[in-house]
């Protein structure tokens, strides 16, 4: 099986610290900075591959120039498309399959929803990061797998179309026997136990619980980066 290429796009609005902002773009293949997610990135350490975005909340915007030109792509205010969209596009053109959203958090709600509104895609990001929550999206028949403090909240939401099922271990409600339809949420579930186990019996899910800081996400990564499949997350992916 061929390993996933992995790419990172910084996005506007609040990300996390920029301790944890490098552990995420560890290994990536490819970084791309949407519009403001340039400051971030650069506040963080990291110089992106491509700058993209119509650029109207970079509010200094002689950052462009230092980069390539041809490694800058500028779009009109009036489009169809986010910037995040724009940078995902890229990321997909570029081969990445296995895809992290940093930043996101806060800002006006209509971008927020908009930002959910893209894991109902057949073609979604596989994490979003923002400053206070890690939000993974686990596809039908993949399992999640979450070192997490004990009575850490972990919530779960479906995503794209149904029908959905779910079982899990290690949460203090577990999901086997729940009937989850459309507009259904699982909120503020517990952790039971240091590992809490997801699986997507049916459908695609959402599951979220506060990020951890980077030392325990390098300390926990460690088999993440041997399967390829990304950064040090603190949570493994897998197909059953």
């Amino acid at each position: 099986m061929s390993i996933p290429r992995y790419g990172a796009a910084f996005i506007g609005s609040l990300a996390p610290p920029p301790a944890l902002c490098r552990t995420l773009c560890a290994g990536a293949d490819l970084v791309v900075a949407a519009d403001s997610g340039l400051v971030t990135a650069e506040e963080a350490g990291v110089k992106p591959d491509w700058v993209v975005g119509d650029m109207d909340s970079l509010a200094d915007l002689s950052r462009l120039d230092r980069y390539p030109p041809e490694r800058v792509r500028r779009f009109p205010r009036d489009k169809d498309l986010l910037d995040t969209e724009i940078a995902l596009n890229l990321l997909w053109d570029e081969g990445c399959t296995d895809i992290v959203l940093i930043g996101g958090g806060g800002g006006r709600l209509d971008h927020l929803l908009a930002l959910r509104a893209l894991f109902d895609r057949p073609r979604c990001p596989r994490r979003w990061v923002t400053n206070t929550e890690d939000v993974q999206a686990v596809d039908e028949g993949g399992t999640l797998a979450l070192c997490v403090p004990l009575n850490t909240l972990v919530s779960v939401l479906p995503a794209a179309c149904g029908p959905w099922k779910a079982s899990s271990d290690g949460l203090k409600w577990p999901l086997d026997r729940v009937r989850i339809d459309s507009g259904w949420v699982g909120i503020s579930n517990i952790a039971s136990a240091k590992q809490v186990v997801f699986r997507a019996e049916r459908g695609r899910f959402l599951v979220l619980h506060p990020h951890l800081p980077p030392p325990a996400v390098e300390a926990l990564g460690r088999v993440v980066r041997r399967t390829g499949i990304g950064p040090p997350t603190g949570a493994e992916h897998a197909q059953e």
